[in-house]
């Protein structure tokens, strides 16, 4: 099935691409492969949540900023590809929380991001991931989400 079709049929729209805050592109293709930066859960060009989890923002809300997150890395990938039906399935999700001492629910707040990718792509939505718990992220961001997706030619 197109992509496209399938986003609209579930009610999702990619949205526009964050402008980079730095020197660097939004993802790079490396033979089959196409990494994405890290991106925060910005909505043009503002940041829908801010703090840290364990103090200002609930699970509810990071798993909300993970997976708006995880929408701008699509949003990376189709930039660059130009199509994101190039995307043969997502091989690696990277979740970095920014943590308040004794968060420890990383993983409860990544899964935002992991269940958007599986909605999208459905069993090649199905990644390896890791969720990092830090101190800082960068403008007090939630959550930053990078990926590695394997493309199809």
């Amino acid at each position: 099935m197109d992509i496209y079709q399938h986003l609209k049929q579930i009610g999702i729209e990619i949205p526009d691409l964050p402008k980079p805050v730095a020197s660097y592109l939004p993802a790079i293709v490396f033979e089959s492969q196409i990494y994405a930066s890290g991106q925060t859960g910005t909505l043009n060009q503002k940041l829908v949540y801010q703090g840290k989890l364990g103090a200002d923002v609930s699970i509810l809300d990071g798993k909300a900023s993970a997976r708006l997150a995880a929408l701008n890395c699509l949003s990376a990938l189709q930039t660059v590809l130009g199509d994101l039906n190039r995307v043969e399935r997502i091989l690696r999700v990277t979740g970095y929380v920014a943590s308040a001492a004794g968060f420890n629910q990383q993983p409860a707040v990544v899964v935002g991001a992991s269940a958007l990718l599986i909605e999208v792509f459905g069993q090649k939505g199905w990644h390896a991931r890791t969720a990092i718990g830090v101190a800082e992220l960068p403008s007090n961001a939630p959550v930053e989400i990078e990926l590695i997706a394997a493309l199809a030619f």
